[in-house]
């Protein structure tokens, strides 16, 4: 709504997101603790975040990011591994009260004198940065800020809504319940690709609003390459590969099930077994490809272990993802955006053995599981009204809500307003 001039030291903005969404009743023989409810539900979200920076000099700046959530996603946010709202806390008990998001140092090291025009955002106030530079962060972000992030599919503001559409479901990322974390991370670009590498504190428990300090205990790495080249001409695609180990305290579900089957536990339970460390690790690849100046096709890829269990993000444990997205340039109305992808979920062996003998994660937990991968489709069309106002509709089509092909399919019709300035 208001214009950031490019030469100013300071930065201020803002954004206010709803997304209301609502589904009908649906097919649902039975239902556990951590089901999506099968009976016709709506439910509305609210993300208000205030972005300030100061750049101090040419290379230095701080980032400063307060943010405010409320309301629900429907089912609370259980019973779907792709869930359908990203803005959604998925612990609706946790105080409402405004909280730091983001505390970051930003430093640029030149490695070149040759500069490129760099658009300010509220994660980088240079209007201008060396061809080939290292930038060192450290503080409290999202890994999600700088990992796996994908021009037509990373917005939940103006894009896609679905938790694993706008991120690898299967990149079980650190992050607190509000899905930041405290940590260092150290990139290097050069003219035609970038590195970067993360070292971030883990919850003490899954899903837990308190991250763990004790690095030799818990802690994940994360490193990722990013190739940009030419496969249309004229139209520079990227690629980028994506690898990360958590080490935190995650039980084993094949030793839950063990457990359980020796009469140990009444039910499989993940996190019954003394303090430990154990290892989570994981790959993924993203894609996106300009095919002219208003189109673009895009696609993730990621596995990791399912060994142990998921514990920061979602319960995925291998994703796959196609999709496109497009600007209204084409119909005359350039600040438009429109998008259509279809996403399949699955879980391990042994994760799909706990969840059908009965075992709860975080997120999942019918009672009984008939395995099925969890595919979406999603498409969304924002409309630019007027300066800052975005107000847009999208739809989503799961079929085997949390994995169950007792259940579902589900449809969500959604309606979303975004206001920035």
């Amino acid at each position: 709504m208001f214009s950031h001039p490019e030469s100013d030291r300071w930065w201020i903005s803002g954004q206010a997101n709803w997304i209301s969404q609502w589904h009908p009743s649906f097919h649902s023989p039975y239902q556990g603790v951590n089901s999506l409810p099968p009976q016709a539900q709506d439910a509305t979200s609210r993300v208000l975040t205030l972005f300030t920076g100061l750049r101090l000099t040419d290379s230095t700046e701080l980032l400063c990011d307060v943010q405010e959530s409320a309301g629900h996603g429907i089912g609370e946010a259980l019973g779907l591994a792709g869930e359908t709202n990203l803005d959604v806390v998925r612990n609706p008990t946790l105080s409402k009260a405004p909280y730091i998001a983001r505390l970051m140092w930003h430093q640029i090291i030149p490695l070149s004198g040759e500069r490129v025009t760099s658009a300010r955002t509220p994660f980088s106030l240079f209007s201008t940065l060396p061809v080939r530079r290292l930038e060192l962060r450290f503080g409290k972000f999202g890994m999600a800020d700088f990992f796996d992030v994908n021009t037509y599919g990373s917005d939940s503001t103006l894009q896609f809504m679905n938790w694993t559409v706008d991120n690898n479901g299967a990149y079980d990322y650190a992050a607190d319940t509000r899905g930041f974390t405290f940590g260092a991370m150290l990139e290097y670009h050069d003219r035609r690709w970038a590195a970067r590498f993360a070292e971030g504190l883990m919850p003490k428990v899954a899903n837990g609003i308190h991250l763990d300090a004790d690095v030799g205990r818990a802690r994940s790495e994360n490193a990722e390459f990013e190739l940009h080249g030419t496969v249309i001409r004229h139209r520079e695609g990227i690629i980028r590969f994506l690898s990360f180990v958590n080490h935190a305290n995650m039980g084993s579900y094949r030793e839950a099930i063990d457990n359980f089957l020796a009469g140990k536990t009444t039910r499989p339970e993940i996190t019954a077994h003394p303090l430990k460390t154990t290892i989570k690790y994981g790959f993924g690849m993203n894609f996106e490809q300009p095919l002219n100046d208003w189109m673009g096709v895009f696609g993730r890829w990621g596995w990791n272990e399912g060994r142990h269990e998921s514990f920061a993000y979602t319960e995925v444990d291998e994703t796959a993802e196609i999709g496109m997205g497009a600007s209204g340039k084409r119909w005359r109305r350039k600040f438009d955006r429109a998008g259509l992808v279809f996403v399949t979920n699955g879980i391990s062996r042994d994760h799909q053995q706990y969840l059908a003998l009965g075992g709860l994660g975080f997120l999942l937990g019918d009672g009984r599981l008939k395995y099925g991968r969890e595919n979406i489709i999603e498409t969304y069309y924002t409309l630019h009204m007027w300066r800052g106002i975005y107000p847009a509709f999208g739809l989503q089509h799961i079929n085997n809500p949390g994995y169950n092909r007792d259940r579902g399919p589900v449809i969500v019709p959604t309606l979303r307003l975004h206001l920035e300035f």
